[in-house]
């Protein structure tokens, strides 16, 4: 991890007003504070002079005191930082930091001290709760008093809070009509512009979630359950104790939106020495197969994670310019979903075998681990697992908790509860003395912790492609596509699995993927994943190797990137550039109304030609009734060219630009 300026200034503020702000580094934006009658501290936000958020209340609710009221601000500071940083892998090379902050220390009638951080940034604004080093060293948490009162009743992208493993189609409505909801929410702003609500640096504290109450968006924190019931306890906080941010992006469009970085701005620098073995890269499995009952995760007469499948899936990948092959089913314990074991193989699985070959194919094994929700097994046993793994050289785990709520060290507990953060902290700390990268399914929320230990590279948390194959209300709608890169992805890479190239689906015909082939391909650009799995059987690629080009193409490490058009909903089309290389990928996804895309090569290098291959939609493409009506066509482009693609119902396009 590099890091090039760094300007810091600091001015201490010795203040007798009641109000205090700091303002953005562009001055576009300003946080207020005040302390209210009651002595609550309350917080309001201006953008370009509009009050965006007005007076919201801040504090937080223990066993052991209320601290929402009676507070006294004894000192306060400011600094302004621009810091750019290198990333070891991501959607783009280099991140800008520049932001105001203020640190505001505050002293309770109780006699507790509790600092409040804030950060202003250009395109949004955090802030966070600080408990310094006191004589109070234990506190219970009930409830957090953190709000945001906007000012109309903006449209809403959501899902439930109680959605399992995030898996839920995200819907619009007025901030007014909807229930709890998880965090991130995104918000169409009534006047114009849009705003990102979520939180950073989740480590020991339980998941954000958010509801309306008095026309005012309030905090609800995902609860500890005791004896499997939910309690009134929120979190056990150890003092010195800083809480995760609370953030929110206020962006005037769509690209704004997804170029904001202050998620991973607001966490802290990579914490590992070493960060060489980490390396973005495709992969392949045996798993889809599963999904389409032809294959079992159990060992029987259809079991998939054999050495003779591994065996011919590792030498597909390494034809194909695939680095990595996944095997789900290989260990011991399908039967019940209860007895894994992470070190035995069943008999028809040959690791040291498996493992020589792929060295020798120069390909990598990603290996899964599912838990079936028994974290707290899990956690006891890591340090075996995971040298298990090393010594076969498998440096990625796709780890699972498919359970309604998980068994931690705590007992019984919601995975996004604070048991939970914990567990999947644990694990990616312990992963990364291993040389290990985690995908990690069934998580909380992403916070921008890959920061911090970028070998947490990747995640599910949304209803991914699985869905699409057993799913009794169809399958994902076309349109789920077009709002998820606005909504979940903003939060973090997300592990979705796109790559369907056949679909017919013998076991539930009436549900299938709602796309077509080119839909499938635009995914690997505008679905942002380090590790990015081409889930599709390899018989299946075969049937149409001039369409597979382009997945044996695509890189998933990039330079930078940028979102060229797009509207929830409805469609979007991403650009981004290699990693390292002047050539670039293009990548377009439709809903459900066909459209004219149109594409201006402004992103290219003026004095430079470039050789395309476009693959799109045929005249004919529909999702529903001709998904392989594709069209590959090859031109020359410059900078000053516009390209005029057609995206069908449910379909898309993807394109690969190389320089000459």
């Amino acid at each position: 991890m590099k890091r090039f300026f760094t300007l810091l200034t600091l001015v201490p503020l010795f203040l007798s007003c009641n109000r205090w702000h700091v303002q953005s580094p562009d001055d576009s934006l300003r946080f207020c504070l005040r302390l209210s009658e009651s002595r609550t501290p309350e917080y309001r936000v201006l953008q370009d002079g509009n009050v965006v958020i007005d007076w919201s209340s801040l504090g937080l609710v223990f066993a052991e005191r209320s601290l929402t009221d009676g507070f006294a601000i004894t000192g306060a500071k400011k600094c302004v930082v621009s810091d750019q940083w290198e990333t070891v892998w991501g959607e783009e090379r280099f991140i800008l930091d520049s932001h105001a902050q203020m640190t505001v220390h505050m002293r309770h009638v109780s006699g507790i001290k509790m600092d409040l951080v804030i950060r202003v940034f250009n395109d949004g604004f955090a802030f966070r709760y600080v408990f310094p080093e006191q004589k109070t060293k234990q506190l219970t948490l009930l409830d957090e008093a953190t709000a945001y009162c906007f000012t109309a009743d903006h449209e809403t992208w959501s899902i439930d809070w109680s959605t399992e493993y995030y898996e839920g189609i995200w819907t619009r409505s007025p901030l007014s009509e909807k229930d709890t909801m998880c965090s991130p929410i995104t918000i169409e702003r009534s006047g114009g512009g849009y705003a990102f609500v979520h939180e950073a640096a989740l480590t020991d504290y339980p998941a954000q979630n958010l509801y309306m109450a008095h026309d005012t968006l309030k905090t609800y924190l995902t609860p500890w359950l005791e004896d499997g019931q939910i309690s009134p306890v929120k979190a056990h906080l150890t003092l010195p104790f800083e809480s995760p941010w609370r953030m929110v992006v206020l962006a005037h469009n769509l690209p704004d939106l997804t170029a904001s970085r202050i998620m991973l701005n607001l966490n802290e620098p990579c914490k590992l020495d070493d960060t060489s073995w980490l390396k973005p890269m495709k992969f392949i499995g045996i798993w889809w197969g599963m999904h389409m009952k032809s294959m079992t995760w159990e060992q029987g007469p259809k079991h998939g994670a054999t050495t003779a499948n591994m065996e011919q899936y590792l030498r597909f990948a390494k034809a194909h310019n695939i680095q990595s092959v996944l095997a789900e089913g290989w260990n011991k314990g399908w039967e019940d979903w209860k007895s894994f074991s992470f070190t035995e193989p069943y008999s028809d699985w040959d690791m040291d075998y498996l493992s020589r070959l792929a060295d020798s194919l120069g390909v990598q094994i990603v290996g899964h681990n599912e838990t079936g929700g028994n974290a707290a097994d899990y956690e006891r046993a890591l340090d075996e697992i995971y040298a298990y793994h090393a010594a076969h050289n498998i440096h990625a785990i796709k780890t699972g908790y498919v359970s309604p709520v998980i068994r931690t060290l705590d007992g019984l507990q919601f995975n996004k509860g604070q048991s939970g953060v914990r567990h999947y902290r644990k694990v990616i700390e312990t992963a990364a003395k291993y040389r290990i990268a985690i995908d990690n399914h069934e998580p909380v929320m992403p916070t921008g912790l890959q920061r911090t230990y970028p070998n947490l590279m990747t995640q599910e948390g949304v209803r991914g492609q699985e869905w699409n194959a057993w799913s009794k209300d169809g399958g994902n709608p076309c349109s789920h596509v077009t709002v998820l890169p606005f909504t979940r992805i903003l939060a973090g890479p997300v592990d979705f699995t796109p790559g369907v190239f056949a679909f017919e689906n013998p076991v539930m015909p009436q549900t299938r993927v709602h796309a077509t082939l080119m839909n499938q391909l635009g995914l690997f650009v505008c679905f942002y994943s380090p590790l990015q799995m081409a889930c599709d059987l390899p018989e299946n690629y075969m049937k149409h190797p001039d369409a597979f080009r382009f997945i044996e193409q695509v890189p998933c490490d990039w330079e930078q990137s940028l979102l060229v058009d797009g509207k929830i909903g409805e469609f979007c089309i991403f650009a981004r550039q290699e990693r390292g290389s002047e050539d670039w990928y293009i990548g377009g996804l439709n809903a459900d109304e066909p459209r004219d895309a149109q594409i201006p090569m402004t992103m290219l290098d003026a004095d430079k030609t470039y050789a395309a291959t476009i693959f799109r939609d045929g005249e004919n493409a529909d999702w529903k009734t001709n998904p392989y009506d594709y069209v590959i066509e090859e031109r020359t482009l410059c900078a000053r060219d516009t390209l005029h693609i057609h995206m069908a119902s449910g379909g898309g396009f993807a394109v690969s630009i190389n320089s000459k």
